[in-house]
């Protein structure tokens, strides 16, 4: 059976959701099966209530995804310097999990794209590293040995994989594939080996 990597993403103006389908490319290059997943604009609506399935893209996740994945990508715009919304009510719901332990262990990576290049890249990592952290997660960066990261003049770095959307840089450039799919294989090779291990 293969290790099982969810990727878990909100993205407003698809620049996210293109890092992802990188990550998953890498996922898979291990070998690995990649579940994506994206969740819903956060309502201002309390009754609201959004289909499973979304008219377009992947299924919106569910907590039982975590639970049954062997590893994780998470990924989110930047607010402020900060992961959005909808992924940190997303995370807010996983009490559940993290009572009972279902994610210690499991190895985690992280993707953001920011408007500008001072746009809070690496606190918004961080700030989505934080509950995963509390769950026992293993945090996965990007080493300085993977050369990219030390000749990238666009997005990713030690923290994750990123892209910096600015008018000189309107697509996912060459380096930050690379590093997403790069991020991808880590996870996955990471999550193997821990599963063969027993954890």
């Amino acid at each position: 059976m293969s290790t099982r990597i969810l990727v878990l993403y909100y993205s407003r103006k698809g620049r996210t959701a293109e890092l992802a389908r990188y990550g998953a490319r890498g996922v898979e290059s291990a070998g690995g099966e990649a579940m994506i997943r994206t969740v819903p604009p956060v309502s201002t609506t309390v009754e609201a209530i959004d289909a499973p399935v979304p008219e377009s893209g992947p299924p919106f996740a569910a907590v039982a995804d975590l639970e049954s994945c062997d590893g994780l990508l998470l990924g989110s715009p930047s607010r402020f310097g900060n992961m959005a919304a909808p992924l940190k009510y997303f995370l807010d719901l996983t009490s559940e999990l993290w009572l009972k332990g279902t994610l210690v262990d499991k190895p985690a990576g992280l993707f953001t794209s920011t408007g500008s290049l001072h746009g809070g890249q690496e606190t918004t990592l961080l700030s989505m590293a934080l509950p995963l952290i509390h769950h026992g997660m293993l945090w996965v960066g990007i080493p300085s040995t993977e050369p990219t990261v030390n000749t990238t003049r666009t997005g990713g770095g030690p923290y994750g994989a990123s892209h910096i959307a600015t008018d000189w840089n309107r697509t996912i450039s060459e380096d930050e594939r690379a590093l997403a799919v790069v991020l991808g294989e880590r996870v996955t090779r990471l999550a193997t080996t821990l599963s063969a291990a027993g954890r």
